[in-house]
């Protein structure tokens, strides 16, 4: 198992939002627990922030964090009005065997809305000679921010395949300069398509961007059933010359049971009401759709999404109910 930081710990421990701020209908402002520059968390998180500063009134901005894991702590102590996860941390966070806070059933998150799929992906420079998993053997490579989507799964996933790496931890922006210098071998992350920091090494540098093989895609998926498969089209990247297929995890924006049903449910609406605007901050947005809520078998939904998807026809799977609602 990993074993995080002192650093990861101490930045939960400031507190920037309470309970009783959450339960008022409109709170002096807000919080989006989002992780490191460079990622589309990053950027879709601006977009989310100023989304609900316009359309809901409430003065929202941004916490960088190391991403799913930590934002999961801060939402369920009330340290961050919202937050963005992926399905495998939020699975082990609600079960109690989230590493950074093991031992710690997180049972007042839930979720708001479905944002997009994340899929998992690796690159590396054309010169490295590197173009799939098997080559990582002995390498250097880059896992992003320890706590992030990325940072948990992989070190596990190369493990079961015995394959031997040196992970370092950092932001993915810092990582994809590090490994045009040549300090990193390669990077394996999980995020968005396209991929910003993918797309800016790209531009400058001849790189391989590659998948997963049948084989190992199957047994990643057989041991992670919250983990999905995902092709990633051709035209992501100028660098591929196919589609490839990799896995993938689904990403919530979530938030505290405390939050008032009535800010829950003007969150999600606006959202939905100005999904257009969302889309022109990044392209992955397409997929924040009220019908994908039903790829969430995991978190509870809050009231306030509860009420707006039954407004609007959206069936709820009865397994996300919340349990206030049962």
């Amino acid at each position: 198992m990993i074993k995080l930081t002192q650093l990861s710990l101490a930045a939960i421990a400031c507190l920037t939002f309470t309970a009783g701020a959450l339960a008022q209908d409109r709170p002096a402002s807000l919080t989006v627990a989002t992780a490191s520059p460079g990622g589309v968390y990053a950027i879709y998180g601006e977009g989310l922030a100023s989304l609900i500063t316009k359309s809901v009134g409430v003065k929202t901005s941004t916490r960088q964090t190391q991403g799913p894991s930590q934002n999961l702590v801060l939402v369920q102590s009330g340290q961050a009005g919202l937050g963005m996860t992926t399905s495998g941390p939020a699975f082990e966070a609600l079960t109690g065997v989230l590493e950074l806070k093991p031992d710690d059933k997180h049972t007042k998150v839930r979720a708001l809305f479905a944002m997009y799929p994340t899929p998992f992906q690796m690159i590396a420079l054309k010169e490295s000679g590197i173009s799939k998993i098997e080559d990582f053997v002995g390498k250097r490579l880059g896992g992003g921010p320890r706590a992030g989507t990325g940072g948990v799964y992989w070190p596990r996933w190369l493990k079961s395949l015995n394959i031997n790496a040196e992970i370092q931890y950092g932001g993915i922006g810092d990582q994809s300069s590090q490994m045009a210098d040549g300090r990193l071998d390669a990077i394996v992350t999980a995020g968005g398509i396209p991929h910003p920091s993918l797309t800016e090494l790209e531009t400058t540098k001849s790189v391989n961007i590659f998948g997963m093989s049948d084989k190992v895609l199957a047994g990643i998926l057989k041991s992670n059933p919250y983990a999905v498969e995902f092709t990633i089209p051709k035209a992501t990247y100028k660098s591929l010359t196919s589609d490839i297929k990799t896995a993938a995890m689904w990403n919530f924006v979530v938030t505290n049971s405390d939050m008032s049903e009535k800010l829950a449910y003007d969150i999600v609406k606006a959202v939905f009401d100005n999904h257009d605007s969302l889309v022109t901050t990044h392209s992955v947005a397409k997929d924040t759709l009220a019908q994908n809520i039903v790829h969430n078998t995991i978190v509870p939904l809050h009231p306030g999404a509860v009420r707006y998807y039954r407004e609007i026809g959206v069936k709820i799977p009865s397994g996300i109910l919340p349990p206030e609602m049962k």
